[in-house]
């Protein structure tokens, strides 16, 4: 039996496809290590600059960006978080002084995030203790071969999970 008991759920149609023993087995290793790696890095960022690992993407993604500024719109969707969440995670980075928001001249209902030089030197501080985290707890235990079949394992998931249609009702566009 796969992953779910079916006496446990109802409903119509065919028998579901309940993973086989093996798919669950890499099913429940993903989650686990998924979920041990998030809690490395936060636990890592925490410690080194006083912020999740939710907050340091925010501060990359706007290093990154032309001017150290995107629209709060494209944050939120560079990010695959909802727009609320975002702007709770700006609140708390402005506090800080890490990020400014400012209006949009373009749009006069749009803001954009913008990284201050306090936000990009949090960053130059924390980027080498954070890539010494990843390295330690990814790529140092795997081969070459195996990074290259994650990366391209990681690819196929995220184009097959990345919806096609401009309409579609995601989480970071609401």
């Amino acid at each position: 039996m796969g992953y779910m008991n079916t006496a446990s759920i109802g409903g119509s149609g065919g028998e579901p496809r309940w993973l086989t023993d093996e798919e669950q087995r890499v099913w429940r290793a993903y989650l686990h290590a998924t979920t041990l790696l998030e809690d490395h890095l936060d636990r890592q960022l925490q410690r080194d600059a006083g912020m999740p690992h939710i907050y340091y993407g925010l501060l990359v993604q706007l290093a990154q960006a032309p001017h150290r500024r995107l629209r709060m719109t494209e944050l939120a969707i560079d990010a695959k978080i909802t727009r609320s969440r975002l702007s709770h995670a700006i609140a708390r980075l402005e506090k800080n002084g890490w990020v400014r928001r400012e209006d949009c001249p373009s749009d006069k209902r749009g803001q954009n995030a913008v990284l201050t030089d306090a936000g990009h030197d949090v960053l130059r501080r924390t980027a080498p203790g954070h890539v010494e985290a990843v390295r330690q707890a990814l790529f140092d235990r795997l081969t070459p071969e195996q990074v290259e079949q994650l990366g391209a394992i990681m690819q196929v998931m995220a184009k097959g999970l990345q919806p096609q249609d401009t309409g579609a009702d995601l989480p970071w566009l609401r």
